[in-house]
């Protein structure tokens, strides 16, 4: 039976490999991910590519972006697509997830703080911290607004843009960001600069004491 065609985003194909690369430096060889707001699901099957002893468990908030994920993971080979389990309706303000108490070594969320109410940051950092791994990472990709750090011409008039169209949206301040980690317990461990003004940043549990 023909797979029905899946949602196609142009950035999740610009940004798929230079993201795996980075994930390639920062992961151990093995491990379970999460992927947050995973929208059409084309990260997914290329990450397991290239993490050949991972598994990566999808999910998003809208019914229709899980069946494009599940679309795009029928498009993969199989050894790819049997580490790429159904995907999960999940809604990151929901406390607790719906996850039975799994942990993982990599929760992954790219490009949903800025289209998001600002609640689904500290909801984000809360959930990571709950079903984080040990010495596991939560990783986030996308444009930030940082402190002494001149912003692009191209991030302002997309900040602006996404203001306009709903003004809970906007491109967060990294400051705030890390704020919100602080309080559910995770700390930067290590900031990427990564193509077309993007930054992918990698948040761990603070030390115990």
């Amino acid at each position: 039976m023909p797979v029905t065609p899946p949602l196609h985003s142009p950035a999740a194909e610009r940004n798929k490999q230079p993201i795996l690369d980075a994930l390639q430096g920062l992961l151990p060889a093995q491990g379970r991910a999460l992927e947050i707001a995973a929208g059409t699901g084309q990260h997914g099957p290329h990450f397991m590519a290239g993490l050949p002893a991972w598994t990566w468990q999808a999910t998003d908030l809208e019914p229709s972006r899980l069946e494009a994920i599940a679309a795009w993971a029928e498009l993969a080979p199989a050894e790819v697509r049997a580490r790429l389990p159904a995907p999960l309706r999940l809604d990151v303000l929901a406390e607790p997830w719906p996850l039975d108490g799994q942990r993982y070594e990599l929760i992954f969320c790219a490009n949903m703080l800025h289209i998001a109410p600002w609640p689904c940051c500290a909801a984000l950092m809360r959930g990571a911290a709950r079903h984080l791994a040990p010495a596991g990472l939560l990783v986030t990709y996308g444009p930030y607004l940082e402190t002494d750090v001149p912003t692009a011409a191209s991030n302002l008039a997309f900040d602006a843009d996404l203001r306009a169209r709903d003004a809970t949206w906007g491109l967060r301040s990294l400051d705030a960001v890390r704020g919100e980690a602080a309080a559910a317990g995770l700390r930067l461990q290590q900031r990427i600069a990564m193509p077309a003004n993007n930054l992918l940043l990698a948040w761990q549990g603070l030390p115990v004491a």
